[in-house]
């Protein structure tokens, strides 16, 4: 764990195994990447957020002047949050402005998404959710697939 800070609390970073065991035992998931790297893929977690920290502008990236006030109307401030981007940088500055604000239980995940596919853990592409048949009801063999057509040529 590292820490990063100059007020009287301290960052707590964590790397992507313990991020990932904070996910499933409940904690969400703060993604702070932009919108455009978000569509792309993302952490599969059970709980996610997208509210980016950083926007690209013609002129580079700018921090997001709502940020925080994006994060409170959507989040409580005893909430379970761990905190994301691409390599985790912009997701230490996040962590550190939410903490700053009241931010209990905020925990910034060290190497970001990056790290998360290095360690090949789930990842999401937000069409994979728009999908009209799960993975689980499609065909998994050459006789299940006879078998569906047989079903729907009986239909």
């Amino acid at each position: 764990m590292g820490s990063f800070g100059s007020s009287g609390s301290e960052v707590v970073t964590v790397d992507v195994q313990e991020a990932k065991h904070l996910l499933e035992s409940g904690y969400g998931y703060l993604e702070v990447r932009t919108e455009e790297e978000y569509k792309k893929r993302h952490v599969d977690a059970k709980k996610i957020l997208n509210i980016p920290y950083m926007f690209n502008t013609p002129e580079g990236r700018v921090k997001n002047p709502q940020f925080l006030e994006e994060v409170s109307s959507a989040c409580k401030k005893d909430d379970l949050l761990v905190v994301g981007c691409q390599s985790g940088v912009r997701s230490l500055y996040a962590t550190a402005d939410l903490q700053a604000a009241g931010f209990e239980h905020v925990s910034n995940m060290g190497g970001g998404y990056l790290a998360w596919v290095k360690h090949n853990f789930p990842v999401t592409k937000p069409e994979d959710a728009d999908q009209k048949k799960p993975e689980d009801e499609l065909p998994k063999n050459a006789e299940d697939v006879d078998q569906q057509k047989e079903t729907e040529a009986e239909l």
